[in-house]
């Protein structure tokens, strides 16, 4: 009885780490826009009152309701409004998930 709750546990955990790897692939292709301005330590922008912010390690739901801040004209941002005015909520929490996992 204990191989097989053994072997059951062994699957899941392969088959969530699959599905991890596969969400983290999917946020990563989602936000190579972003690593432009956003993976760039002190990056000042062509705006140089305005700070780039980090998103490495930023909680995932933060990014996302900033992202809709930004579609929603609530946040300033000419760059950062056109970005978000392309993304679905899906992408959204992908790319907000992939910056969550990084550090």
């Amino acid at each position: 009885m204990k191989s097989i709750f053994n072997f059951i546990f062994y699957i899941f955990l392969i088959m969530s780490n699959n599905i991890y790897a596969d969400e983290f692939a999917t946020g990563k292709a989602k936000s190579e826009t972003c690593l432009g301005c956003h993976a760039i330590p002190g990056y000042n922008n062509v705006y140089p009152t305005y700070k780039v912010p980090k998103l490495a390690g930023q909680h995932a739901d933060y990014i996302v309701s900033a992202l809709k801040a930004y579609q929603n004209n609530e946040r300033q941002h000419p760059t950062m409004h056109a970005n978000a005015m392309g993304l679905s909520e899906q992408d959204m929490k992908d790319i907000a998930k992939y910056f969550e996992s990084l550090k």
